[in-house]
């Protein structure tokens, strides 16, 4: 670059802020981020679960009873690098920092940002509790009512409660009088910020990262699908059908009886059965009947400690100009260096990372 006093970390001090800037989803769940040297992807961490308490009724004979707090842990394996990369040659008309920073950096960050956002939200797939109705948009004040009735339904803390909807849906919510009418909501930032805040004690965001789940093609010719035969608090279901052909996919949400359980892998029916893996374990007799949810938009409603984002440090490579800079947990690599086979001189910059579900039970999938 011929503007050499540009180093890579101006770069990397100038580009994390702006990236954490433009994280949604990580930012409302549980960040694990304690340093742990340079890692690098395929690395398999330990992330500690916030402990799980109960508060019991005291007796004077029995006394109190002691709970165990040792922490457990959740191995995560570190298998995602977001990367932006770009030619030397293509930065060159920036002839001061600012001007690099418009071209190169802050797009760097949003594109960096969007794809992590979106890797984030696939974890709407290990969600088995729902809400709403597949294929129509939330757009109403009930809305809201019905997920604060599903996590409370699962006795999720009230406190710091979060939703991330996709564009769609926070579109039809900015209309709702009660929350940009000042004289109803008492407030008028919802009119002028175009935010919908805080209701019913969920703090809502918007991102354009909202996952659509596209649900298997499981089909049956005639009646309807059903067990084919009983099962008491299993994670592994055979399900049957007249003419039952098709597929499960991973994050499909079935309703057998008056429970919900989610599809935890990829599924293929053979001789008119599949065998589903499902969580929670399910228990249910013999030709008891199983509704199948189809594609909608995953919006989730959910507690901070459901969900982890864990992240570590890259590691410098040799031989090249390099720096890694950390911010409030989240570490970025700048690297320029030189691509000999196919001649050009690159610069880099990438953040390792992974997520984890942590407690399904803290969230809701909000179907639109």
């Amino acid at each position: 670059m011929s503007n050499s006093f540009i180093s890579v970390k101006q770069i990397a001090r100038e580009t994390l802020p702006r990236l954490i800037d433009n994280l949604v989803f990580p930012n409302l769940i549980y960040r694990d981020t304690l340093p742990a040297g340079a890692s690098k992807k395929g690395d398999t961490v330990s992330v500690r679960r916030p402990v799980k308490l109960v508060a019991e009724n005291f007796s004077n004979e029995t006394g109190v009873t002691s709970q165990s707090i040792t922490e457990d842990a959740v191995n995560v394996k570190l298998d995602n690098i977001a990367t932006v990369d770009a030619e030397i040659t293509a930065l060159e008309s920036a002839l001061d920092f600012d001007s690099l920073t418009k071209l190169f950096i802050e797009p760097a960050a949003a594109a960096l940002a969007e794809k992590i956002n979106s890797d984030g939200l696939e974890l709407y797939r290990d969600i088995p509790y729902i809400a709403g109705a597949a294929g129509e948009t939330p757009a109403g004040l009930s809305d809201f009512a019905e997920a604060a009735f599903m996590l409370d339904t699962n006795r999720v803390p009230t406190s710091g409660r979060r939703a991330v909807w996709s564009p769609e849906a926070t579109a039809a919510f900015k209309q709702i009088p009660a929350l940009i009418n000042a004289e109803k909501c008492g407030d008028t930032t919802a009119l002028r910020s175009g935010s919908i805040g805080e209701v019913f004690g969920i703090s809502n965001y918007m991102t354009q990262a909202v996952r659509r789940h596209l649900a298997g093609d499981l089909s049956v010719t005639g009646g309807s699908v059903t067990v084919s035969a009983d099962v008491t608090s299993s994670d592994t279901v055979v399900l049957g059908g007249t003419g039952l052909a098709g597929s499960l996919v991973k994050g499909d949400v079935l309703k057998i009886g008056t429970k919900t359980a989610v599809v935890t892998e990829d599924a293929v029916a053979s001789g008119a059965k599949i065998t589903a893996k499902v969580y929670p374990a399910v228990s249910a007799s013999a030709g008891e009947s199983v509704t199948l949810y189809g594609d909608h938009t995953a919006n989730l409603v959910f507690h901070p400690g459901a969900f982890a984002f864990v992240t570590r440090p890259l590691s410098t490579p040799a031989g090249v100009e390099s720096y890694v800079t950390t911010y409030n947990g989240i570490s970025l690599r700048v690297v320029r260096g030189y691509d000999m086979k196919f001649k050009r001189e690159m610069l880099s910059m990438d953040v390792l990372y992974s997520f984890a579900t942590l407690y399904p039970e803290l969230a809701c999938r909000y179907m639109g």
